[in-house]
């Protein structure tokens, strides 16, 4: 029942064998032969060097005082004494030959000062200045006896009626004031200082509380030279603006708590900008802004920063900010998007190198500096601001310096792989002293040797090939079966 599946299988395997050992690959896999041990042969020593030990090519914490192979047949590579690189220089300094250099692509740049700057883009929302906005209410209930202003937007100037208001305490604060005149008329000639006194701040009292009251001054001038009370009095807008919102209607009753009119002078805007929190370390108050609106282009609006505000938005994680803007023929109206541009603070004397130069780990971050033709050193750096895709160096790197900016992975991973050997180089030279190493540590879970990392299910059983025609495969007498 399963002579054909097994038979298919051996076929495969040997057809597989085959393909390997005729393309050489991998070179360094020797066939494994049951009864025949393989010779292990050392490598070619480089011209006047002896390895001071041999290290695994997968790990190299795994080491040999002798050349052998790992568990899959690749060889051990040598580690010479300055592998680790000379005592002057830092741990982890890569040397490459040349013409290495050019192949993998390495370019370098040096690190320059300049004037570098940022500006920040960001949208922006159009919105009345808070300074500039008044509500009015009445000071008195009463009711609206006539709106001169009656429809939401429309422009008023100052001193424009708004409404009148009839309100039986005006009414009844009026007929005060004139009592108070008449007293004041008759006993003003007194002979009693103290009685014309109370007389004169009598009158004053009531004229104030007619003040108090938003009674107009034309009004009160037109009281006492009548002497007959209104019925209705009039309310005047306090300045030139537009009436943003109008909350009443001709014949209602109003109380203080009501708000009549909402106004706001648009002379004068604000823009609110969301800026993202790494943008905010460049924004200081005082920065010169530009705005253009797709609504009108072509045109540019010029502001400055007035406002960082303290908090920033949960949602969008961006921070406002505020720019005051002249706005003298009302052309920026409330709730318009801008596109701004913030010119933020120049710095003049910066370090700067490509954002390419940059390593970055969680631990730290570093450059790769030129030493000499194919000689690279590791250093550690504080970083600043970038913009566009340069970044400002705070700390650990100079200008003139040559740094690394592409080809980065290949020598940071030879970096890493030399501050290794330099430390497997010293524990070297502290077992020569009689020092404890890393090699004598317990090295039980790295074993090759447990079952489980036992490799035998890998030999080609010689048992699958009987029966089959294998005349066509030779070994040759230099071949490592």
């Amino acid at each position: 029942m399963n002579k054909y599946p097994i038979g298919l299988t051996a076929a495969l395997l040997v057809g597989i064998g085959a393909g390997v050992w005729l393309n050489g690959y991998p070179p360094q896999i020797p066939w494994t032969v049951p009864g025949v041990e393989a010779a292990v042969a050392a490598p070619v020593k480089a011209e006047g060097k002896k390895p001071l030990f041999w290290r695994n090519p997968m790990n190299p914490a795994i080491t040999s005082p002798v050349f052998t192979r790992d568990e899959m047949g690749m060889d051990y590579l040598p580690v010479y004494a300055d592998d680790g690189g000379a005592a002057d220089e830092p741990a982890g300094t890569v040397k490459i030959d040349p013409v290495t250099v050019q192949n993998i692509g390495v370019r370098t740049v040096k690190a320059k000062r300049q004037a570098f700057s940022h500006p920040v883009r960001a949208l922006g929302r159009v919105i009345a200045d808070e300074t500039r906005i008044t509500r009015l209410h009445p000071k008195t209930e009463g009711w609206i006896e006539k709106l001169f202003i009656n429809k939401t937007g429309e422009p008023v100037k100052k001193d424009d009626i708004l409404f009148s208001i009839y309100s039986p305490k005006l009414v009844s604060s009026q007929h005060e004031y004139l009592l108070a005149l008449r007293n004041l008329k008759t006993l003003g000639e007194s002979e009693y200082p103290d009685i014309r006194q109370g007389a004169r701040q009598m009158a004053e009292i009531s004229r104030e509380r007619l003040q108090l009251l938003d009674v107009p001054e034309h009004q009160i001038r037109e009281l006492e030279q009548s002497g007959k009370t209104f019925k209705a009095l009039h309310v005047h807008s306090p300045f030139n603006g537009i009436v943003m919102k109008l909350n009443v209607s001709e014949g209602e009753y109003v109380t203080p708590k009501s708000e009549l009119y909402r106004l706001a002078d648009l002379t004068k805007i604000w823009v609110q900008v969301d800026v993202y929190e790494h943008e905010l370390p460049w924004v200081r108050i005082g920065d010169k802004a530009q705005l253009t609106l797709k609504s009108m282009p072509g045109r540019t609006f010029e502001g400055r920063v007035s406002y960082i505000y303290p908090y920033a938005e949960a949602r969008t994680r961006t921070i406002k900010v505020r720019l005051e803007l002249d706005n003298p023929q009302l052309a920026l109206k409330p709730d318009m998007f801008a596109d701004v541009t913030l010119n933020t603070g120049l710095q003049k004397d910066a370090v700067v190198v490509p954002d390419s130069a940059i390593v970055r780990s969680g631990e730290r971050d570093q450059v790769f500096v030129v030493r000499a033709p194919g000689k690279f050193e590791p250093r550690a750096v504080t970083l600043g601001q970038n913009s566009e895709g340069w970044v400002q160096v705070l700390d650990g790197v100079k200008a003139g310096e040559e740094v690394v900016a592409s080809a980065l992975f290949l020598i940071d991973s030879e970096s890493k792989l030399r501050e290794a050997t330099a430390k497997m180089l010293e524990a070297a030279k502290a077992e020569a002293s009689g020092g404890e190493t890393a090699m004598d540590m317990d090295m039980q879970g790295m074993s090759m040797d447990a079952p489980e990392m036992s490799m035998d299910e890998m030999r080609l059983d010689s048992s699958a090939s009987d029966g089959m025609d294998m005349s066509g495969f030779t070994l040759d007498a230099g071949s490592k079966p």
